[in-house]
């Protein structure tokens, strides 16, 4: 594992709750695959409480950057402000920036090497959140990135050949259904990190159902932005 990342794995300002679900996460393999250098521009697109928020932090450094990217379309439903401010607000992740803005918006002050969205996929095509337009949403995605900049998204793998059809009752999508959606904006599929994948899930329940929380079945999917774009 890369220095910067075991380093901020093992952070001692990191919360005791957020170490706890390492084991079941595995950010440090999954931040490897992202390829994750120090002084790198990160935005963490829909943060919830900021697990990688925090990890991207250190993982970049003093030189580097994230933003925390919160659809203001959950803010309202939540009727509450982000949880990431917190993290923005605390002097240890002094290069944590909170962006509060619709999710079709998407966009960052710079250029990023990195557009990082863990478990949240799925929600874009629910109905809380519009449902967003994922062809608008890839798009400045794509164009928020440098050339040759990463868009990863993980996400709970709904059954082969299904579409959309669970994305709202059972928070899960068809892996197919990412890959198409995303290099339809221009994006190149690099790989997939087994890391998450369980087959043991039959992918048939809610993502909460306590038989089967913290044991999903994950994709992770590394796109790339082609180095010749703009």
């Amino acid at each position: 594992m890369p220095a910067n990342i075991a380093a901020a794995l093992s952070d001692p300002s990191r919360p005791a709750a957020d170490m706890v679900r390492d084991e079941a996460r595995h950010p440090g393999e999954v931040l490897a695959f992202a390829g994750v250098k120090p002084g790198a521009k990160v935005a963490d697109l829909i943060p919830g409480g900021g697990y990688f928020t925090r990890i991207f932090s250190k993982a970049v450094g003093p030189k580097g950057k994230v933003y925390a990217y919160v659809p203001d379309e959950l803010t309202k439903m939540a009727k509450r402000e982000p949880a990431v401010n917190a993290i923005a607000r605390d002097p240890a992740y002094a290069n944590v920036t909170v962006i509060l803005n619709t999710l079709p918006n998407f966009a960052a002050p710079e250029k990023l090497d990195l557009v990082f969205t863990a478990q949240n996929y799925h929600d874009m095509h629910d109905k809380f959140m519009g449902p967003a337009d994922l062809s608008v949403v890839n798009r400045q995605v794509f164009k928020a990135l440098k050339p040759g900049g990463v868009y990863m998204v993980i996400d709970h793998a709904a059954e082969a050949g299904s579409g959309l059809r669970y994305t709202e009752d059972l928070h899960r999508i068809d892996p197919a259904v990412v890959k198409s959606e995303v290099t339809a904006a221009g994006f190149i599929f690099e790989g997939e990190s087994k890391v998450l994948r369980d087959p043991a899930d039959p992918r048939k329940a809610n993502v909460y159902d306590p038989s089967i929380r913290g044991k999903t079945d994950q994709f992770v999917y590394k796109f790339r932005k082609p180095a010749s774009a703009r």
